[in-house]
């Protein structure tokens, strides 16, 4: 089945001086379209609440952008991509939508202390030969293109990182022949922090812990940052030291999740993973850290997108299904288990339970299970008998 595919190659940007003032602009404009429309829309709510027409849409604060750059007081977005100025509109719509439709948070303001980005969704040009990127109204850009790029690019994404390094994400899309895989096993993967997961195939892969390991250098630098006077060059010299440790440890992490997502991917037919609540284990203030180090979130977001490139299916099971609690050989549920228990008895069978290596076995045999449930034509025909869900212990969810 041919199948659309969005992918996005990140490459890092050289600018020069005047390109630099080029961009803190573009940015600056940007992010000032966006907060005034988010205020407009903010205010216009506020002042026809009730009325038939209670909120703007993308093509109204378009029409506004038009007006608002004729403006005395405003006239300097027209040195910016006009384009560029229209996707902060459609981010701010596309955030309201998501406020309103999707449970997501209402939309902030932007700062700028914070990222800083524009996208040029036209009318830009990647010089193979030459290694620069044109875009409007900026001279060619020194460009690092480290890897070969699939497909047809269709927009360029420009954003500095508090580091002060730019960087340039092209989005590509290709089209892909996607096939249902018939090699490869079958694994539950069950996440933790004591070893970062275990599989159903006895695997276990310990946590690489890049932020607790570096933090004696982190305490240090943000102990001089402390002490600097603020708004001072030095102050902003450790700033930047600062933010350049933590992309250090953002790298790493992403690094080590891509290699072994990737290798997971690559060696199994389907996964299944839990359905897990992170921002409600964050709350937790003795885990949040460690949690955060791990990474969970962007782990099983890139096995989503990997196996769904690659034919592999991927399901999630329910969150409140006990994995851990439930013996994977005869159902029985030890109601008693706590976090500090790491193996313990079933009284329904008798044996010693690994609490990993048993949550991992129940995720693949309920994942297993709700995927037959939902696909029997799709049924594979070997790797073991999959037992029904009655006798799954099921009462005990």
């Amino acid at each position: 089945m041919m199948k659309t595919i969005h992918k996005a190659f990140s490459f890092r940007l050289y600018p020069t001086q005047d390109q630099e003032k080029l961009f803190a602009s573009h940015f600056g404009q940007a992010r000032f379209v966006y907060n005034y429309f988010l205020r407009q829309r903010i205010d216009y709510y506020a002042f026809n609440k009730g009325q038939e027409k209670q909120s703007l849409n993308y093509h109204d604060t378009a029409r506004m952008l038009t007006e608002l750059k004729k403006q005395s007081d405003t006239v300097w977005l027209q040195e910016a991509n006009s384009q560029s100025l229209q996707q902060s509109l459609r981010h701010l719509d596309n955030a309201y939508n998501h406020f309103f439709n999707h449970g997501f948070k209402f939309p902030n303001f932007k700062k700028k202390s914070g990222k800083q980005s524009f996208i040029i969704p036209q009318h830009f040009k990647i010089d193979i030969q030459t290694n620069r990127l044109h875009v409007p109204k900026i001279t060619p850009i020194k460009i690092v293109l480290h890897r070969q790029m699939e497909g047809v690019a269709k927009s360029v994404t420009i954003s500095r990182k508090s580091s002060g390094k730019y960087f340039a994400s092209i989005l590509c899309e290709t089209q892909k022949d996607i096939h249902p895989r018939d090699t490869g096993g079958e694994i539950g993967i069950d996440l933790g922090l004591k070893s970062f997961f275990v599989t159903s195939a006895g695997e276990s892969v310990q946590p690489p812990k890049f932020l607790r390991t570096s933090e004696d250098k982190l305490k240090l630098l943000q102990r001089r940052l402390s002490r600097k006077v603020k708004g001072s060059n030095r102050r902003n010299k450790v700033r930047i030291k600062v933010a350049r440790m933590y992309e250090k440890v953002t790298n790493q992490r992403n690094d080590f999740l891509h290699k072994l997502s990737h290798r997971l991917v690559s060696e199994n037919q389907a996964i299944f993973a839990e359905d897990l609540n992170v921002k409600g284990i964050m709350a937790n203030h003795h885990l949040a850290k460690s949690v955060a180090d791990a990474g969970w979130s962007e782990f099983i977001r890139q096995i989503k997108y990997k196996s769904e490139w690659n034919g592999v299916h991927f399901g999630q099971i329910d969150r409140f299904f006990p994995s851990s609690k439930r013996c994977h050989a005869c159902g029985w549920i030890n109601q008693s288990l706590t976090l500090k228990d790491r193996e313990w008895t079933c009284q329904g069978c008798g044996r010693v339970v690994d609490r990993d290596f048993n949550a991992a076995q129940n995720i693949l045999q309920f994942g297993q299970v709700g995927r037959d449930a939902a696909e029997p034509s799709k049924r594979p025909g070997r790797g073991g008998a999959v037992m029904p869900l009655a006798e799954l212990g099921s009462p005990g969810l």
